[in-house]
């Protein structure tokens, strides 16, 4: 019987899920790990990566504490998964911070700049670039799935750093697919939606029902609410085999929000 009639169409496979201990990144190191994956949590949140997983389950997840920015760091955290597991499959490069101010081209505060650009677009370059030299090394075809968002697509009006970094990150993405082809390695990105997470809630969005009802008249797909494991279905399909030939995507998972017109400020 195959791997994915029994529903683990990750088995046998190690993943990396940065970012992992909160968030979109701890529901994709769930959904992975239950697809089969054995997987490296890798944050600077220690108390929570620990946590989520032991909740997933020690067995077939671990925590790395990993200050993705510093290229050492992620050099290690690569070399460590691949010497507790036995290889490398799939990286999601997922970790990402925002401003906590408004940041409009006139007001642009640098110092927040400087942070946005240096987690998001730089420790996302970091991973693939290991993540990826790792494989080749190996001779594995791997995954490689970075989070984009679907604002880099869009005019924002207040948050112009987080755009520039994410539209870096499809920049990344797209090179990193071409070079890496010849290996075997796919690289893709999936741009999420608003979804509710410790992120949104720290930027203005308390509560589910508060995001879903900023977010909903922007949304072409009615009656839906986009979710952490709608997002984390994504990356696991782009993870598995069932994805074999696609490489060089961003897939959007955000109920349609890409075809309205660009966010009004409130």
């Amino acid at each position: 019987m195959s791997n994915n009639s029994t529903g683990k169409k990750l088995e046998g496979k190690v993943a990396i899920v940065t970012g992992g201990a909160s968030g979109i990144g701890e529901t994709t190191a769930r959904v992975l790990a239950d697809l089969g994956a054995r997987v490296v949590i890798a944050d600077i949140q220690s108390l929570k990566g620990h946590a989520a997983a032991k909740a997933i389950g020690l067995d077939r997840c671990s925590f790395f504490w990993c200050d993705l920015t510093e290229e050492l760091e992620v050099e290690n955290l690569v070399k460590w998964t691949v010497q507790k597991y036995g290889g490398l499959d799939v990286m999601f490069s997922n970790a990402a911070v925002v401003s906590t101010v408004l940041q409009t081209v006139l007001d642009l505060d640098m110092e927040q700049f400087d942070r946005v650009m240096r987690v998001n677009p730089r420790s996302m370059a970091l991973c693939v670039k290991h993540a990826a030299r790792k494989m080749v090394e190996l001779g594995t075809r791997g995954a490689i799935i970075c989070t984009a968002t679907t604002a880099a697509e869009k005019q924002m009006m207040n948050t112009t750093d987080y755009v520039m970094s994410k539209r870096a990150v499809l920049g990344l993405m797209r090179s990193a697919s071409l070079q890496l082809g010849k290996h075997g390695i796919r690289v893709n990105s999936v741009s999420p939606g608003m979804v509710y997470t410790p992120l949104a809630a720290n930027n203005g969005l308390p509560t589910p029902e508060a995001l879903a009802e900023y977010i909903g008249p922007y949304m072409s797909l009615k009656g839906e609410t986009v979710t952490e494991k709608n997002v984390a279905d994504a990356v696991a399909f782009l993870a598995s085999d069932e994805a074999a030939l696609v490489t060089g995507v961003d897939l959007k998972v955000d109920g349609g929000i890409v075809a309205m017109p660009f966010l009004e400020s409130n």
